[in-house]
C-alpha cells in the first residue's frame, strides 16, 4: 500500500461522494463505490478483511496516475492491487484500491535477442509466459498462483517460486522499474553508478538516489553483519542493494519487496530465460520428514532446477485425482511417508543423480526412482 497524504482513515460519506464524483469525471475506467463492489475488494487470499472507501479500475497507466493524483489531493491512501493472491493482507486497506489486473496487463516491448521485456504491472504470470513461449522464452519465477498472480504484485513481495534454486527470486530477474513517488514524481529505477554520472533523471530523482546510496555506504557494515545470508531472503527492505560493490547498484531492487510502500509501479523490465524443452525428474522416497530434510543438502549440490517435498497426505490425495494418477504411478514406489523430487535438464545431471543415491536417497529410503524423461 502507498501512503499518499496525511490521512489513512476511512472517508466520511460527504468526502466519499465528492471523491467518487471527481474520479468519475476525470477518468474513464470503472469507479466503484457501492457496497457490493467494495466488499469484493475487501478480501484477498489472506484472512484479513478491510472495506475500502472505493475502487478504481483504470484503463491506462495515465488514468492510474491521475487517480493517484486525485487521491493525493483528497488526502487519501492508495493501495495498488493485482491478483489479490497475497496471504498477509497486502492488498486490502480502507482507502482507494486501484486494480491493475483488468486493463493494465500488456507487454510493452520485447527484446528476444537480449532476452528482456517491459510489461505493465497488471499482467498475469501465466498470460505473460503464454505470449513469451512463442518466442522460445519464459519468465521463470513460477509461483504456485501463476494463473492469477500479476508481475506488479510479484515485484511487490519479491516472489520466489519453486525454481528459485536455479533462477533466483523476483529481485534477481528484475532489471528496472518505472514508478511514481507519493508526490507524483515519475522516476526510472535501474542500474546507476555510485557517482550517478550520466544518469538521466530529474534533480529530485538524483537527490533521492544520492541519499539512498549514501545510506547504503553508511550502513554497509551493519547490513553485512545483520542481513541473513540466505538465498530466499524476502523480508524487509532490500537495503543491501544500496551498499558499495564492484558493479552498478540497481535502484529497482530497493522497490522489489517493498510491498508498494515506496512507489507506485507503472512498468517493470524483466530478465527472460530460454524455455526448457525437455526435463528429467528424479524421485527419492523417505521414511520420515527428518530424513528428507537431511538429504536436501546433498540434492541441492546437483544444481537441480527445483526440489519439492510431497508428504503422505498429498500423495494419498493425489492418488484419488485422475489427472495425477499417471505420474504418481510412474514416480512413486510403494507407500513412502515423504517423497522428494528434483528436476533438471536431461543429460546434465543424470549420472550425478545416480551417484547421489548412496549419499542422499538410499540410506534414508527403501526405494529410489531414477531420473525419468518428462519432455
Amino acid at each position: 500500500m502507498l501512503p499518499v497524504a496525511a490521512s489513512g482513515s476511512a472517508m466520511s460519506n460527504t468526502g466519499s461522494v465528492t471523491l467518487e464524483d471527481r474520479l468519475k469525471r476525470e477518468t474513464t475506467g470503472e469507479v466503484l463505490f457501492d457496497r457490493f463492489n467494495r466488499g469484493r475488494y475487501a478480501t484477498d487470499a489472506s484472512f484479513y478483511q478491510i472495506m475500502p472507501a472505493g475502487v478504481v479500475v483504470p484503463r491506462t497507466i495515465d488514468e492510474a496516475l491521475r487517480t493517484l493524483s486525485i487521491c493525493r489531493d483528497d488526502g487519501r491512501i492508495v493501495t495498488p492491487r493485482g491478483g489479490g493472491t497475497s496471504q498477509c493482507g497486502q492488498t486490502v486497506n480502507d482507502g482507494i484500491v486501484i486494480d491493475f489486473s483488468k486493463h493494465l496487463n500488456r507487454i510493452v516491448s520485447l527484446d528476444v535477442e537480449n532476452r528482456t521485456c517491459v510489461v505493465e504491472p497488471g499482467i498475469v504470470l501465466d498470460d505473460l509466459n503464454r505470449q513469451l513461449k512463442k518466442r522460445g522464452l519464459w519468465f521463470p519465477v513460477d509461483v504456485s498462483t501463476a494463473s492469477r498472480a500479476t508481475i506488479g504484485g510479484m515485484a511487490g513481495n519479491n516472489s520466489c517460486g519453486g525454481r528459485s534454486l536455479r533462477y533466483g527470486t523476483m529481485r534477481d530477474n528484475t532489471l528496472a522499474m518505472d514508478a511514481a513517488l507519493a508526490d507524483g514524481s515519475l522516476l526510472h529505477f535501474g542500474e546507476v553508478p555510485r557517482d550517478l554520472a550520466q544518469v538521466n533523471s530529474s534533480d529530485s530523482g538524483l537527490d533521492l538516489f544520492r541519499d539512498m546510496l549514501a545510506l547504503g555506504e553508511r550502513e554497509a557494515a551493519e547490513i553485512a553483519e545483520k542481513f541473513p545470508k540466505v538465498q530466499r531472503r524476502v523480508g524487509g527492505y532490500n537495503l543491501d542493494a544500496l551498499v558499495p560493490r564492484n558493479a552498478p547498484n540497481n535502484m529497482a531492487h530497493l522497490l522489489v519487496g517493498s510491498e508498494g510502500t515506496l512507489a507506485f509501479t507503472t512498468k517493470v523490465e524483466l530478465k527472460l530465460w530460454p524455455v526448457i524443452r525437455n526435463k528429467v525428474l528424479g524421485v527419492c522416497h523417505f521414511g520420515s520428514f527428518y530424513q528428507a530434510m537431511d538429504a536436501a543438502q546433498h540434492l541441492v549440490k546437483l544444481r537441480p532446477i527445483a526440489v519439492e517435498l510431497v508428504d503422505r497426505t498429498m500423495l494419498a490425495l493425489g492418488r484419488e485425482i485422475a489427472m495425477f494418477q499417471p505420474i504418481i504411478g510412474v514416480a512413486v514406489r510403494g507407500d513412502p511417508d515423504i517423497s522428494a523430487s528434483a528436476g533438471t535438464k536431461p543429460n546434465a545431471n543424470g549420472a550425478a543423480w545416480s551417484r547421489s543415491r548412496s549419499r542422499a536417497c538410499r540410506p534414508a529410503s527403501p526405494s529410489f526412482a531414477p531420473p525419468a524423461s518428462m519432455s
